[in-house]
């Protein structure tokens, strides 16, 4: 007889290995199907000074395999594997990878959202080395330095403008020429002393062998090409919630984002979502965590509600 887990987590990010933290210590049995890509965003960050208990900082990819001993730890059963399709029409539910099928009371999905990237190689030779998706994140690591800012929208003016924080410069490069953002936002960027703008410029290469150290842009009304000097490139242009699998299933927004309709559950009961697959404004690691904590909890107590076997621990 096929076993049927208590829950099954899908992705394995600071939500997915905290949700699955706490539902093995209340002894429920835990599965979770970590992707062949495991650890999330952090993978590709190559320092964490803000998450709490590393006071000296964390590299992203160190602090991901300490979540994963610790969920181990507990007795969460961890598959490397993709979830290609799932059965939420009658419990237990289905989950489908590529090598076989797994059935579980519950569910939690996990599977974040991922920053829109340029599609070069130079970018992707250079993630963690100058190259970054996330100001609030990196930012720290670019003090008195001149970095570049890649977008057009209000995420794009929000970066920009919280760089100067940090940044001795700020350069805000758009491919078209007016931006997308609210005119509050352009204002802010427009009257800041230590942002200037680029546009009608695309990037067709980062420059550096080890580090970023500039950008190859081309005019995109002239064709004419130039070399901006700069150590930081921070892509502005938007996320993508990994939600494919669950588009017609699940309520998600209009940008594809899982909306829990009761706390971190879904609009199906026994299904729950959290951290960065629900959430379009924070996209940090710690708010991710809190996520897959509160996700445990409430799949927890609906499991008990069921008349489940939980071993729950008492909590208001």
């Amino acid at each position: 007889m096929a076993k049927i887990y208590g829950v099954t987590i899908i992705g394995s990010g600071p939500a997915g290995y905290t949700a699955a933290i706490y539902a093995a210590r209340s002894n429920l049995s835990v599965l979770v199907l970590q992707g062949y890509q495991s650890g999330g965003q952090l993978m590709l960050t190559s320092e964490v000074e803000n998450f709490p208990g590393f006071e000296t900082g964390i590299l992203g990819p160190e602090m991901m395999e300490k979540f994963e001993s610790q969920a181990r730890r507990f007795g969460a059963e961890l598959v490397p594997e993709d979830a290609i399709a799932i059965d939420f029409s009658k419990r237990p539910f289905t989950i489908t990878t590529d090598t076989g099928t797994y059935q579980s009371r519950s569910v939690i999905i996990a599977t974040g959202a991922s920053a829109k990237w340029l599609g070069l190689p130079s970018e992707k030779r250079l993630q963690g080395r100058g190259v970054t998706a996330c100001a609030t994140c990196d930012g720290f690591f670019f003090k008195n330095k001149e970095v570049i800012v890649i977008g057009g929208g209000d995420t794009a003016m929000e970066e920009a403008t919280f760089l100067t924080r940090y940044a001795s410069h700020v350069t805000l490069v758009h491919r078209r020429d007016s931006f997308r953002a609210s005119k509050i936002m352009q204002n802010r960027v427009t009257d800041n002393p230590k942002i200037s703008v680029l546009l009608n410029k695309e990037v067709v290469e980062v420059l550096g062998e080890d580090a970023v150290t500039g950008v190859r842009l081309r005019d995109t009304k002239t064709g004419e090409e130039s070399v901006k000097e700069t150590q930081g490139f921070f892509l502005a242009i938007g996320h993508q919630p990994n939600t494919e699998l669950f588009k017609g299933v699940l309520d998600m927004d209009e940008a594809g984002y899982i909306k829990p309709s009761e706390l971190t559950m879904t609009n199906i009961p026994g299904v729950f979502a959290a951290g960065d697959v629900t959430d379009h404004r924070y996209r940090q690691a710690i708010t991710a965590a809190g996520d897959g904590c509160r996700a445990a909890l409430d799949l927890e107590h609906w499991l008990a509600e069921q008349g489940d076997d939980v071993g729950i621990e008492d909590w208001n």
